[in-house]
């Protein structure tokens, strides 16, 4: 069934909500294989759920690579799309295909050569956590090139305006992880119990099961994916294009991730614990920041597909109605934090007592900054879709990087203690929602080629 779509036509509410629907509903499915880990996980113990999340930094690290060719498809093939230029459609789809293949075999060879060096970072005293981090990071490493190359398909199908097969084939992938999880943790049947190591293994072969529907997808396809010389030597000129556009959105996630891992290694002298309640409160906040990725990734084809289309007053007003939607996803995504802090977290570690608490205070804190973080993140897609990706990097990576210090400031210097941490984090995503938001209406109002309507 061929799903590509024109945004460059039609209503402009109705082309966004058919577009963003299905990539935020693919978010949750992205959000929910880790979900699905931490619930399973949180029935073995709390040190499960630490160690999963201390090696979980490492993929965090790998998502922020695969962001270079991730966002090189989706920009690159929307505006090519949008000029009706399919031969560069195609060395697009063919040249990110080959670099996310490069990247992952590089990173994943660097984790398992590196992994006791990498967990060893943190100075964790549990011996146990230590050596289940080990092993599930070094599983995970192995299906590596499954995590990258699935996030690709997905963006060159989103840059077509087809966001509806990357959310169909990435559910059959979650509902496989969903039958794997506890199998593969408890052991049933004729599998062993593996605890953790279980974990990784059923997300991988699910990532894997995952690739081989896009492989068999992209070849129901020919006019788009036929001819792509997959085994040939990348070209140049649009790799180059190619990094220009994605790697300073990876750098932005990169800086994060090394930060947050910072933030780890500050939190593990109060135990395991907090470690484990900044990974499951990261996932519980992922369903504001993974839907406002959702309209942000719709955001960016839309504005992209038009504006190379030369279409500037669609992009204007795409941009101002989603900012509408997102900003109400923001402020029900504080309410829910704010008021349901306790129950939600509940769900994740039902038994310790000590975690409910500290995870309670941890969304609380955070649910402040829920608003200004969407659109934040919103606003980012708009910048992408312009093929502006240095201004979103600038603003995330030196505000990230104000983390380090005031956390470090409010948790020794102040009576805040662990909260000043979490106190930290929060602020500096309000400041990345305004700084971002007043750049790009300066930005909108400065460039000719944005007023030429």
């Amino acid at each position: 069934m061929n799903r590509e779509v024109k945004l460059t036509e039609g209503s402009i509410s109705r082309s966004m909500i058919k577009l963003a629907l299905p990539i935020i509903a693919n978010s949750f499915v992205q959000m929910a294989y880790n979900f699905m880990d931490m619930i399973w996980l949180g029935r073995v113990g709390t040190k499960a759920v630490a160690a999963a999340g201390t090696a979980g930094f490492f993929t965090w690290i790998g998502a922020a690579i695969l962001l270079i060719p991730k966002v090189g498809a989706e920009v690159g093939v929307a505006q090519s799309y949008g000029k009706n230029d399919m031969k560069k459609v195609k060395n697009y789809i063919s040249n990110t295909l080959q670099l996310s293949i490069i990247l992952a075999l590089v990173y994943s060879l660097f984790l398992i050569y590196f992994r006791e060096n990498l967990i060893g970072f943190f100075g964790l005293d549990d011996v146990e956590v230590v050596q289940m981090a080990i092993d599930y990071l070094a599983i995970v490493a192995i299906g590596m090139v499954f995590f990258f190359i699935n996030p690709v398909f997905a963006g060159i199908f989103n840059g077509f305006g087809n966001s509806l097969t990357p959310f169909i084939i990435n559910s059959i992938g979650l509902g496989l992880n969903i039958v794997l999880d506890p199998i593969m943790i408890f052991g049933l049947g004729p599998f062993p119990e593996m605890g953790i190591k279980g974990a990784a293994l059923a997300t991988i072969i699910s990532q894997f099961i995952a690739t081989i529907i896009f492989v068999k997808v992209c070849k129901d396809k020919p006019n788009i994916f036929s001819n792509l010389k997959m085994f040939s030597i990348p070209d140049v000129q649009f790799v180059k294009r190619i990094f220009k556009l994605g790697l300073p959105v990876s750098l932005q996630e990169f800086f994060f991730s090394i930060i947050a891992l910072l933030i780890a290694k500050i939190l593990a002298k109060w135990g395991p614990t907090p470690i484990a309640v900044q990974n499951v409160g990261s996932q519980i906040e992922a369903i504001s920041w993974m839907t406002a990725g959702g309209f942000s990734t719709a955001l960016s084809a839309f504005v992209g597909q038009n504006y190379g289309a030369k279409k500037i007053g669609r992009v204007k007003e795409g941009y101002k109605k989603t900012m509408i939607m997102v900003g109400v996803v923001g402020i029900f995504a504080t309410c829910l934090l704010i008021f349901g802090a306790t129950p939600i977290f509940s769900l994740f570690i039902p038994e310790d007592a000590e975690a409910i608490k500290e995870g309670t205070i941890y969304l609380r804190i955070l649910g402040v900054s829920q608003f200004f973080m969407c659109i934040e993140i919103a606003t980012a897609g708009a910048f992408y879709g312009l093929g502006k990706s240095i201004p979103p990097a600038i603003v995330g990576i030196l505000c990230n990087l104000f983390r380090i210090p005031c956390s470090l400031i409010l948790s020794n210097y102040t009576s805040l203690g662990l909260k000043g941490i979490w106190w930290s984090i929060s602020i500096s995503s309000i400041l990345k929602g305004v700084i971002l938001t007043i750049w790009f209406v300066i930005v909108v109002k400065r460039d000719p080629e944005l007023n030429d309507s």
